[in-house]
């Protein structure tokens, strides 16, 4: 067993989804998308603008305010052969994604690429692009083609964002099978998104519509902003039959000290909106259990293993362990805390800072379906019965959940 990790087949979190239910297209209006609600074993039906009558006033909701950036890219070579470029995350741990998006000059990622036999090593891919009325050179070389490590250059005094901008495409989730759409440059990102990084939508945030925020903010229900920036990985199936032998994808968290603090200081229900502002809070208390354990923080960057929650080991309290943070953050000089995670929530694990959670319903087979099981437990697939049954719009553009902790 790894690490006290439970034995679970993926076989278990498998139904049958109809094509058709899959939503390739958002409703009209964020907040008309319905919304299945699930508490104490029971399954009721609304619609997503009605959220705020469903919830504690003295809720606190936990949103990413990562931005999708427009990682997909198509270079054509003069052979008339393209090769597609899909950003995954750039080279480095401790310097967030945000910071890099304005770097000029140059950028190495880590990427996919499509028709690689067609770029071999050595060789350097070209684009010209206009850009402020100044032509622009783009070069693009392998660093190790073996791990599909890429560096890009560029002429002028432009920020890596605006080069992305002008040359890139918003990188839709590989499923919907279409290609992007220009609405799609707006409803593939939330309302509030602010922070470049993510190669995918924190989608469950997709609903939300400012008429939704102002009746929150008149039932006196919180907000606070996390960034963790989502990767492709999280569209990635679970191959190994056994769950905890999956190579779980691999993201970047951003908390500021004034998120910490709210978050110590919060006395109410917490409710993450989306699997990643989930995940990263969770990542945040095992980060101060990291520090409370005497570990050290790699020159290269923390990472969370994703059995790290699984060993057995003192139980720290959600306040010691944020404190433990804070602490550090002051010891180092430095306003924010950088991390990246592993971590795979599956049954068994406890929740730390989850009453409830925001999602949308999510693939056969997937570690978001197993995050949930361990949420409300078998329940899952009554719930998904439910929503085959009536019709609701699946995956990343379809309707909403509001899952009530099984655990409490």
């Amino acid at each position: 067993m790894i690490q006290n990790m439970p034995d679970i087949s993926i076989q278990a979190f498998d139904y049958p989804l109809p094509d058709s239910q899959i939503a390739l297209f958002p409703t009209e209006k964020r907040d008309e998308s319905r919304l299945l609600t699930y508490q104490h074993g029971q399954i009721k039906h609304s619609y997503f603008k009605e959220l705020p009558n469903l919830l504690p006033s003295n809720s606190l909701l936990v949103f990413n305010n990562t931005k999708v950036i427009p990682a997909r890219m198509l270079i054509q070579k003069a052979t008339g052969t393209t090769i597609e470029l899909f950003l995954l995350k750039p080279m480095t741990n401790q310097v967030a994604t945000q910071v890099v998006m304005e770097q000029q000059g140059e950028s190495s990622w880590e990427c996919l690429i499509g028709n690689k036999k067609r770029w071999k090593s050595g060789e350097t891919l070209t684009k010209e692009i206009t850009l402020q009325d100044e032509t622009v050179l783009i070069t693009i070389n392998w660093i190790d083609r073996g791990i599909n490590l890429i560096k890009l250059t560029w002429t002028g005094d432009h920020s890596f964002a605006a080069v992305l901008d002008c040359i890139g495409q918003m990188p839709l989730p590989p499923y919907l099978e279409r290609e992007t759409e220009i609405s799609d440059q707006e409803r593939y990102q939330t309302v509030f998104s602010k922070v470049l990084g993510a190669v995918a939508a924190p989608t469950a945030s997709l609903h939300f519509s400012q008429d939704v925020f102002d009746q929150l903010r008149k039932k006196g229900i919180k907000e606070s902003y996390l960034t963790l920036h989502v990767g492709a990985g999280t569209f990635l199936p679970v191959k190994e039959d056994e769950i905890r032998n999956h190579p779980m994808h691999r993201e970047q968290l951003i908390f500021s000290k004034a998120f910490i603090q709210q978050i110590i200081d919060h006395q109410g229900p917490f409710i993450p909106v989306g699997t990643t502002a989930l995940r990263a809070l969770e990542s945040l208390y095992w980060s101060g259990v990291w520090l409370l354990e005497g570990q050290k923080v790699p020159e290269t960057g923390l990472v969370i293993p994703k059995e790290f929650a699984y060993r057995v080991r003192e139980n720290y309290s959600n306040k010691e362990s944020l404190k433990a943070i804070l602490s550090y953050l002051q010891e180092q000089a430095q306003e924010n805390w950088i991390a990246e995670t592993e971590l795979l929530i599956m049954p068994t694990y406890t929740f730390r800072f989850c009453e409830a959670l925001i999602t949308n319903f999510h693939q056969p087979k997937s570690t978001l379906l197993v995050l949930v099981s361990a949420l409300i437990g078998e329940g899952w697939k009554e719930v998904y019965q439910e929503a085959i049954d009536q019709k609701y719009r699946f995956l990343s553009y379809g309707d909403a959940c509001l899952f009530f902790n099984n655990q409490q």
